[in-house]
């Protein structure tokens, strides 16, 4: 990614309670801090109407976890890229299996167009196969995460340590200027370390962190092995 070093850690916030109001800035704070201690590279991905307050109180990267194809001006309710840019943000999740865009001219269109304007794609993928596909569209980032080990507490790295392997090759096969990423289960630093030396260039997490009572302990587990 431009400007943001590798490994990284990336956590996505969804939209769970403990992120609403001033949660969302909290969760930012506690990965800044983590992020400065350690010297590792951290993304944070709040809940999309979070996006401008977040940015306003942290330096890490900040992502949308979704945009829309619609143009700036008439277009009503939509997730403008362009808009996503002007708060702050550094770019943006395109497919994530619980936004699963079902067309891959959709997700080539949404690549395409951040990358116009400067801002960077984490595309994902649920299997190599879509590994493959999806990298030839030239997102900076791909993560795979099979999706019955999303929020399961099963990190894939352990369990099907295999589609790990299998994307790393099939994104370098397919576009090798594309960094693979691995999420789904990922809870300790074990996972993490494991998903490195699979070949992963750091990991996507959400529940492991944000439904943690203690954000600062479990962060700095998880960034340890990619420090």
């Amino acid at each position: 990614m431009k400007g943001i070093g590798t490994p990284v850690l990336v956590i996505n916030f969804k939209n769970y309670e403990e992120v609403f109001d001033s949660g969302a800035v909290e969760l930012a704070k506690a990965a800044q801090k983590i992020q400065k201690e350690l010297d590792v590279a951290i993304v944070v991905c709040p809940p999309n109407p979070c996006l401008a307050e977040v940015s306003k109180h942290v330096h890490v990267p900040v992502f949308a976890q979704h945009v829309d194809l619609a143009k700036p001006g008439s277009s009503t309710g939509a997730i403008v890229p362009e808009v996503v840019k002007s708060i702050g943000a550094k770019g943006s999740l395109i497919n994530h299996s619980e936004r699963r865009l079902w067309a891959s001219e959709d997700i080539k269109s949404r690549v395409d167009r951040l990358k116009s304007i400067g801002l960077i794609s984490l595309a994902c993928a649920q299997t190599p196969e879509e590994v493959s596909e999806i990298a030839k569209f030239g997102p900076e980032w791909l993560a795979v995460e099979p999706p019955e080990l999303i929020g399961s507490g099963k990190a894939v790295s352990k369990v099907k340590p295999q589609i790990v392997t299998n994307s790393v090759v099939a994104c370098r096969k397919a576009n090798p200027n594309v960094k693979l990423l691995c999420g789904a289960g990922i809870v300790t630093g074990e996972d993490v370390a494991a998903a490195v030396k699979l070949g992963a260039k750091g990991v996507l997490v959400a529940s492991g962190i944000v439904k943690a009572k203690n954000w600062i302990k479990v962060i700095e587990e998880l960034a340890v092995p990619l420090a």
